[in-house]
C-alpha cells in the first residue's frame, strides 16, 4: 500500500538543503504539510539566513504542498518551543520530526579544540534532545508520533578525524533507544537513520563519479518509511545510493571467567570466544546484558 501523509504534519530540521531538503519534498510529496527548518548557517555551524528555508518553502507550494519556513536554531529550546507552537497553531497537530540538522568541525583529537567538540554535540545531539522534548507531549497526547534521528556510520563504525561527530551521532542512537522503549504504549515510535549522501559536507572529499550516485534523494525513501503509519520502532537503517542496511548492536554469549585474581588473564587469553558471534542476540532492553552475565554465572532465578 502507497505511503499517504495526508493530513499530517512534519518538522524537519536542517531542511535548507541536502539531506534535509530531500526528506522535506518527499513529506510534501506524499501530503504531509511541513514545517521546513533551517538557520540558514554554513556547514561549520557559522552565520544565519532564512532564505534556504523559504526556497524549499517555495518549491513545495509551486508543486500545491504547505509548508512553512523557520529559522529556529535547534540549540535554543524556546526557539524550538516556538516553532512547534506555530506549527500547532497553523495544523493543529505534530505527527512526524525528522532530526536532521548538524554542523562538522572535523580535525584529529589531538588537534581538537574542546569547543569544536561541545559545538558538534550541542548541534547534533543537544539539537535532537530540544526537537524532540518540545514534540514529545504532544504525540504521546495525541497516542501518534514518528521521530528519525540521523545517526552516521561515523557513530556506528568510527570515521578519523571525526570524533567530535561520531560521539554525537553514537549518542543518538542511544537516545533512540530508550524513547522507543518509553514512546511504545503511546504508538510513539522512534528510530535512526544512518544516510551516505552527497551533501555539502562532503564536497571536494570524494571523487564526481561516487558523489553523483550518493545524491540525497536516495536516502529519503529509507526516511519515508520509518515515518510511515506502518514504520517500525528501535531500528536503524542505513541508507545510500538506493541501497538500504540495518545496523544491530548485539550481544554475544560470553564467557564466565568469574572475578578472582587471574581473571584479567583469563580474559585475555579467550577474547576469541568472547567475540565469538554464534548465537549472538539483539537485547530487548539494556537489562538482557545482566540477565546473561546471571546465566553465565549460573544463577537459576526463582519460580514465580
Amino acid at each position: 500500500m502507497k505511503i499517504d501523509l495526508t493530513g499530517r504534519v512534519a518538522i524537519v530540521t536542517g531542511a535548507g538543503g541536502g539531506l534535509g531538503r530531500a526528506h522535506a519534498l518527499l513529506l510534501a510529496r506524499r501530503g504531509a504539510k511541513l514545517v521546513v527548518n533551517d538557520l540558514g548557517s554554513a556547514t561549520d555551524g557559522t552565520g544565519e539566513s532564512l532564505s534556504a528555508a523559504q526556497r524549499v518553502v517555495d518549491e513545495i507550494r509551486a508543486n500545491g504542498g504547505e509548508a512553512m519556513a523557520n529559522s529556529a536554531s535547534v540549540t535554543d529550546y524556546e526557539q524550538v518551543e516556538k516553532m512547534v507552537a506555530d506549527a500547532v497553531n497553523q495544523w493543529g497537530r505534530i505527527d512526524i520530526l525528522v532530526n536532521n540538522a548538524g554542523i562538522l568541525r572535523d580535525k584529529t583529537f589531538a588537534k581538537m579544540e574542546l569547543e569544536d567538540f561541545r559545538a558538534v554535540l550541542e548541534v547534533h545531539l543537544m539539537g535532537a534532545v530540544n526537537c524532540t522534548k518540545a514534540v514529545w507531549d504532544l504525540m504521546r497526547e495525541q497516542n501518534y508520533g514518528r521521530i528519525v534521528m540521523t545517526t552516521s556510520s561515523t557513530g556506528l563504525y568510527g570515521n578519523f578525524g571525526q570524533a567530535n561527530y561520531g560521539a554525537a551521532k553514537m549518542a543518538l542512537v542511544g537516545l533512540m533507544q530508550t524513547l522507543a522503549l518509553e514512546g511504545a504504549k503511546y504508538n510513539v515510535r522512534v528510530n535512526c537513520i544512518a544516510p551516505t549522501a552527497a551533501t555539502r559536507m562532503l564536497e571536494g572529499l570524494l571523487p564526481k563519479d561516487m558523489l553523483d550516485l550518493m545524491v540525497p534523494e536516495a536516502v529519503s525513501p529509507a526516511m519515508l518509511a520509518l515515518v510511515s503509519e506502518d514504520a517500525p520502532s528501535r531500528t536503524i537503517f542505513c541508507a545510500g545510493s538506493g541501497s538500504v542496511e540495518q545496523a544491530h548492536i548485539t550481544l554475544t554469549k560470553g564467557i564466565f571467567p568469574g572475578y578472582g585474581d587471574d581473571a584479567p588473564e583469563k580474559i585475555l587469553s579467550r577474547l576469541s570466544d568472547i567475540g565469538d558471534r554464534t548465537g549472538e542476540i539483539i537485547p530487548a532492553a539494556g537489562s538482557e546484558q545482566g540477565q546473561l552475565e546471571l546465566k553465565n554465572a549460573g544463577y537459576t532465578p526463582p519460580v514465580a
